[in-house]
């Protein structure tokens, strides 16, 4: 092979090689582009996601709340801590009183937790989109309720169905919930 065969081929390679530099350069900022839209998006879908969590907490905390300081004397008040575990959002359920976090599975006493779970239950009702017909079933709700607070609580229930215009079908043998029309069976 001649010298000037071994150059053409030189010059061939390093425009060859040229081109390629040139391609992945290319494909290089086109990659680091799409990483930034990535991360812009999934900064954007955090944001949304931390206002939507902000937004539910704050319909959910405000009701059963509300529906704590109805019945109790010394209420707690709700909260929904939202946490980022193993890349996801865990959701920690706590009642506050006196600046004291406390499990709901711990403060059970006088009904507390049945007063709760009541409200959370109506929340997610009133939360529900599209709409669904505002109805409750409920089966003894309130069994673990002290029969001092039974009073303010079917208060507050008749207020509920009044002013969030939600119809409850309660099975009881507790006569301190009779309310609305009342079916006697057996």
């Amino acid at each position: 092979m001649n010298y000037r065969t071994k150059i053409d081929r030189a010059k061939f390679k390093f425009e060859s090689a040229k081109d390629s530099v040139r391609r992945e350069t290319v494909a290089l900022v086109d990659a680091e582009d799409r990483l930034a839209c990535a991360v812009e998006s999934h900064s954007i879908v955090q944001k949304v996601g931390q206002t939507v969590q902000e937004a539910v907490h704050d319909r959910l905390a405000t009701v059963v709340s509300k529906c704590l300081e109805a019945v109790f004397d010394e209420p707690y008040e709700f909260r929904i801590i939202f946490e980022r575990k193993r890349g996801q959002t865990e959701a920690r359920l706590v009642f506050v009183r006196n600046g004291m976090e406390i499990n709901p599975m711990d403060a059970s006493g006088g009904g507390v937790t049945d007063v709760a779970s009541f409200a959370l239950r109506l929340s997610c009702i009133m939360l529900r989109r599209p709409q669904v017909r505002r109805f409750m079933v409920l089966d003894e709700p309130w069994k673990h309720l002290s029969e001092i607070y039974r009073p303010r609580l079917r208060d507050c229930v008749e207020h509920l169905a009044e002013e969030m215009n939600i119809q409850f079908l309660i099975v009881t043998h507790s006569e301190e919930f009779r309310m609305g029309h009342i079916v006697r069976l057996g």
